[in-house]
């Protein structure tokens, strides 16, 4: 599904000749249970043993690309300005990290996991499944991602926000795409030296982008207003108008409410945990979403990431839940495939200002974009699931590479457009 965003600039110069305006605004996902939804092309399978396309050169790409001044405050960004071959416009933009045209370097940011607990007081008794408008009674619902939960989950790995600490976001796996070993790292540095690795040449060994350190919070209540949420806690709610069951409960809860209290009370009280805009809070629900209607099953809003504050230095964030609802997909749920979504789009995409040539009907966006969002062309593609060594095994979402938003030639791993070969040419005529 296509993503929500709402812009209100802030722009201040960094250097005489760079200026960087701040999106105070958030890039919401959107995701369709699967009993709703029409069904999604296959993903096309990555090639074994493919080789470099020709293409696969900065020969002909006209981009120049600068390095930010490191500051305390702030995190490592570069920036670039390129001439797309898609539509010959040029185009700006700033990225987590150092710079991969000029720099070898491992760019760290000290990352928060916090876990939320999330209450709501109203139960969904019925739907009516010619409007989704729900018939609701009172009643307590509380989900605790920090919980151990022996009905969706499985002992040991029961409780959700260890079992995101311990995914390969956070903790290094072995990554291969295609023909090209990347490496034993975090799915994000992977991703990110594929995602520029023509450009690294011989410095891809040299290159990151970590999340780290990695420390998690302890748990921070939501307490929603009654008409701001509701739990559907009945396995067989859907059997009637879809004929399908759930692993329950599912929260809904309104967006605009919760990212007003995430902006107006609870970063600003993590400043105490020493979060700051040079620092990544990654905020994880379980089986919580979020809506923009939560008088009706307008489902769903599975996470985002945005930012908070003026001037710069300001306040990035990602908000995510982990999934073992059995509504998006399965056959167990989704785990971390959305933080993963998230967290390459925070990279490439940080105060949601990165804007591309039009591209679209792709994935799950069924109209037009022009954003650098890497992972909403591809919702729906997964890679071959990840194994670690907790004995839970993950989904990661692919991601489209830089070049595939600008056009040819590509500076990506295998000469390709996405790391799991998805994508083996750019996105092509402009989005109409």
């Amino acid at each position: 599904m296509d993503r929500g965003l709402w812009r209100k600039l802030t722009c201040i110069a960094l250097l005489s000749s760079s200026t960087l305006c701040v999106a105070q605004n958030s890039a919401i996902t959107y995701r369709t249970p699967l009993f709703m939804r029409q069904p999604a092309a296959p993903a096309a399978p990555s090639v074994p043993g493919i080789s470099p396309s020709p293409e696969s050169s900065t020969q002909g790409l006209e981009i120049s690309t600068q390095p930010l001044p490191e500051r305390g405050d702030g995190l490592a960004l570069w920036t670039f300005s390129i001439k797309g071959s898609r539509d010959g416009n040029q185009h700006t933009g700033a990225i987590i990290g150092r710079n991969p045209f000029t720099q070898a370097g491992t760019a760290k940011v000290a990352t928060y996991i916090v876990p939320l607990i999330i209450r709501t007081h109203r139960i969904a008794t019925t739907m009516d499944p010619r409007t989704f408008v729900f018939t609701t009674v009172p009643g307590d619902t509380t989900v605790d991602a920090t919980a151990q939960d022996n009905v969706c989950l499985t002992a040991p790995n029961n409780v959700p926000a260890t079992l995101v600490r311990r995914s390969p976001v956070f903790e290094s796996s072995k990554f291969v795409f295609g023909a090209t070993d990347i490496g034993t790292t975090q799915y994000l540095d992977a991703f990110q030296r594929a995602s520029f690795w023509t450009a690294l040449g011989s410095r891809t060994d040299s290159y990151h982008v970590l999340l780290d350190p990695v420390r998690t919070l302890d748990p921070v209540v939501i307490d929603a207003p009654a008409n701001e949420g509701v739990a559907i806690t009945d396995p067989q709610f859907f059997v009637a108008s879809f004929g399908a069951t759930f692993c329950p409960p599912l929260q809904l809860i309104d967006q605009v409410w919760f990212d007003s209290y995430l902006k107006g009370t609870v970063i600003p009280a993590l400043q105490r945990e020493d979060v700051g805009p040079a620092s990544l809070p990654i905020f994880v629900s379980y089986d919580a979403v979020w809506s923009g209607n939560v008088a009706a099953f307008n489902c769903c809003e599975v996470g985002y990431h945005s930012s908070a504050g003026t001037p710069i230095p300001t306040q990035t964030y990602v908000v995510t839940h982990f999934d073992r609802s059995q509504l998006f997909g399965g056959p167990g749920g989704l785990d971390i495939e959305n933080l993963s979504h998230e967290i390459g789009e925070w990279a490439n995409d940080p105060f949601l200002v990165n804007a591309t040539a039009p591209w679209g009907h792709t994935g799950q966006v069924s109209g037009c974009q022009a954003n650098m969002e890497v992972a909403d062309p591809l919702m729906g593609h997964d890679l071959a699931p990840v194994p670690m060594p907790n004995g839970f095994t993950y989904h990661v979402q692919e991601l489209a590479f830089f070049s595939w938003f600008f056009g040819a030639p590509s500076v990506g791993a295998n000469g390709w457009y996405s790391n799991n070969g998805t994508f083996l040419r750019d996105a092509g005529p402009l989005c109409p």
